[in-house]
């Protein structure tokens, strides 16, 4: 440990900068802060001269790479998209600050005074890929919470993040706030990204966003604690009881609204009871709209010339209009099937039952769980967040999407007047 603490990294001197800048947020007032986050909304609004072009040839050479259409997807920018980012940044600003808030507080007996209060992390790592809207999302949340970043946000938008990078840290110094306070740390290619997970001591934590192969790596290899951002092989269960109606309308808004998105519905699962029911018209609407399904025996015993569903595609995070079904004998299958293939992201039941409904709620070990509801709506900014960090599918600390109070810690403050311990 001790070697780790004192080698030299190549990317000491932005560490360096970001535990100053990190210092000077842990005081910074809310409205210095808030102001900091509007400069950063006008910069994007005002910015996409810049930042579109840079967009496009990250694109261009995503597409000569042979990067996924879901990858390209989330790498897009453009004037809406834009514009949506610099709204959810706003939101930002209208949440409440996380820091100094008491979580818990008592007065001993001899008059001592405790208090547990929220304090930011210090220095938050992120090391993702092909998302440029989470280096603005982790930025302005981190700024919020009185935290520094240091961002590995990958080759694919490697020109589209340098230029946001400028523009935040052109933001924060309009306002008096150390620029330093975003780092990238991309110019040091891959390496940067271990060089982050070895930085213990300089990052008190990291967040990977990303691939299954991409978070995987960082939470086997890192020194540094993680905040593991978990891939989302989601679940929608059509129970006995589901209106068809309702049924149709979500599996199709949360497979095809934007399929390449962590929370998009990749498994559907129907009671055996209903399959004739409910099986060819979800189908057709699926199909209707694009989307390829492939199925077990008894989804293409009811719905002849789908193709064969594998172990392999029930496990499996498309990210593209790609879907796997399968037909279970009730909620009992259902909830051994998520059991064996959830990624413990998201997972939704459309029935009618509300025994039915509390028990899939009560059983299923996700971070988020719903009824009746579209699997689209675990998102930070759907929850009231602003944004979010990301989705954590761990079970320490944070869980679901993470907003401003999951990149603080807390520490106790003690008050007395001359009490010592007998």
């Amino acid at each position: 440990m001790s070697d780790t603490l004192t080698a030299p990294l190549a990317i000491d001197g932005e560490l360096e900068a970001a535990g100053r800048a990190a210092r000077v947020l842990a005081t910074t007032p809310t409205g210095r802060k808030d102001a900091a986050l509007e400069a950063i909304a006008v910069a994007i609004e005002t910015g996409a001269a810049r930042i579109l072009p840079a967009n496009e040839l990250d694109l261009a050479n995503g597409r000569e790479n042979g990067l996924s259409a879901g990858l390209q997807d989330r790498l897009r920018l453009d004037e809406t998209r834009l514009a949506a980012l610099a709204a959810a940044v706003r939101e930002i600003i209208a949440l409440p600050d996380p820091v100094g808030v008491v979580v818990r507080g008592s007065t001993l007996p001899n008059g001592v005074l405790l208090s547990q209060v929220r304090v930011p992390f210090g220095v938050i790592g992120a090391i993702y890929e092909a998302r440029p809207n989470v280096t603005i999302d982790i930025a302005a949340l981190a700024l919020k919470s009185g935290n520094a970043v240091v961002l590995r946000g990958g080759r694919a938008a490697q020109n589209t993040n340098a230029v946001l990078v400028e523009l935040l840290q052109g933001a924060l110094e309009s306002v008096g706030l150390p620029g330093e306070a975003v780092q990238t740390v991309d110019q040091h290619g891959r390496e940067g990204g271990t060089m982050l997970m070895r930085a213990v001591g300089r990052v008190d934590v990291l967040i990977p966003r990303g691939s299954a192969d991409l978070i995987a790596s960082v939470v086997q290899e890192s020194k540094v604690p993680v905040i593991e951002t978990g891939a989302g092989v989601v679940h929608l269960f059509l129970d006995e009881t589901a209106d068809e109606r309702m049924a149709i309308d979500i599996a199709v808004n949360a497979k095809v609204q934007r399929p390449s998105v962590c929370n998009a519905l990749e498994t559907l699962l129907v009671d055996a009871r209903a399959a004739e029911r409910l099986l060819p018209p979800v189908v057709a609407a699926l199909q209707e709209r694009g989307v390829t399904l492939v199925g077990d025996a008894r989804t293409r015993s009811v719905v002849p010339g789908l193709g064969e569903a594998t172990d392999d595609d029930y496990a499996t995070e498309h990210m593209s209009l790609d879907m796997s079904v399968a037909v279970v004998d009730d909620l009992d299958g259902a909830l051994e099937h998520i059991r064996r293939f959830s990624t413990k992201h998201t997972e939704s039941i459309v029935t009618n039952d509300y025994a039915r409904a509390e028990r899939f709620l009560a059983e299923v070990d996700s971070a988020v769980v719903m009824v009746n509801a579209s699997t689209r709506f675990t998102d930070g900014g759907e929850f009231g967040f602003g944004a979010e960090v990301g989705i954590s599918t761990q079970k320490l600390h944070a869980r679901g999407p993470m907003g401003l109070p999951e990149l603080t810690s807390t520490k106790w403050l003690v008050r007395g007047a001359g009490q010592v311990r007998g």
